[in-house]
């Protein structure tokens, strides 16, 4: 009878969802060489190919494909296992900026839920000044946030990934002639609503609001509805919209950075803020 080894399994779960070594190995907090070493122990003892490798991607082989299931369950069902003898339930207090989470969060939080039953997680959503404001104030225990192309990183700040942000539309929509480009634009103060004005009048391009919303859902939800253009990252975007930029002859926008703050301390806790964290890079 092969008996599996629970660590191999997780890092080929992860690497399945995460589509990359590299961000399984930082979910895992170890090497990329090592979670390979790990998946290839794990091929041989199996006798079947999970994945394929190629220099760019790594996807799921036919077995690898077939495997995928049952090694969740394997996994669900440790997890239940400990958390039957697991007498007190941890708690994380998290914050999470509205400008990096996506519509893939409850696919996320699922996993989170699922790698780590034990863990109550308490999500707040915001803007990023207020909650390094929370976290500042120890209501917090991590929070995950944005930082604008202009705004210098805290001491504390652990960087975790940057991309870029576009100006988004409908595919079919064009500002009328003649008329100052209409924005849908987040309240101030908002980094990236400064940003995207500076350039349009750095650029000598009019423009006029007329949507401003207090949340990133309510502006994409704006401009989904071909009410205007508006500075956002794909990510938390609705799908189907287009970046127009280049089409409206706009200004380039500068890429942003998205960076952890924490102070949690206990193992299990920080694998898992490591796993969300790897998975929003993935979205």
């Amino acid at each position: 009878m092969k008996v599996l080894d629970l660590d191999a399994v997780r890092a080929f779960v992860l690497v399945a969802d995460l589509r990359s070594f590299t961000r399984a190995a930082d979910a895992l907090d170890t090497t990329q060489s090592a979670v390979s070493l790990k998946l290839k122990r794990l091929e041989a003892h199996l006798g079947k190919q999970l994945l394929e490798r190629t220099p760019r991607l790594v996807r799921l082989s036919a077995d690898g494909d077939a495997f995928l299931g049952a090694a969740r369950d394997l996994l669900n069902a440790h997890e239940r296992a400990l958390g039957a003898l697991s007498v007190e339930r941890r708690r994380l207090v998290l914050g999470l900026s509205e400008h990096v989470a996506g519509p893939d969060l409850p696919r996320l939080l699922g996993k989170l839920n699922a790698h780590d039953p034990g863990l109550v997680v308490e999500l707040h959503m915001g803007m990023s000044a207020s909650l390094l404001a929370q976290f500042d104030e120890r209501r917090l225990d991590a929070a995950i946030v944005r930082y604008g192309p202009d705004e210098p990183a805290r001491d504390d700040a652990e960087p975790l990934f940057a991309e870029p942000v576009s100006w988004l539309a409908t595919p079919e929509w064009l500002p009328r002639l003649g008329e100052p480009l209409p924005l849908a634009l987040l309240t101030a103060p908002c980094n990236v609503r400064e940003v995207a004005l500076q350039r349009l009048n750095a650029a000598g391009i009019a423009w006029q609001e007329v949507f401003v919303g207090g949340g990133v859902a309510a502006v994409g939800a704006a401009v989904a509805a071909g009410l205007a253009v508006s500075p956002l990252a794909r990510r938390v975007a609705p799908r189907g919209l287009i970046d127009v930029g280049a089409r409206l002859g706009l200004p380039t926008l500068p890429e942003s950075r998205v960076t952890l703050h924490s102070r949690v301390r206990d193992k299990r806790s920080i694998d898992t803020l490591r796993l969300l964290a790897s998975g929003l890079a993935s979205f």
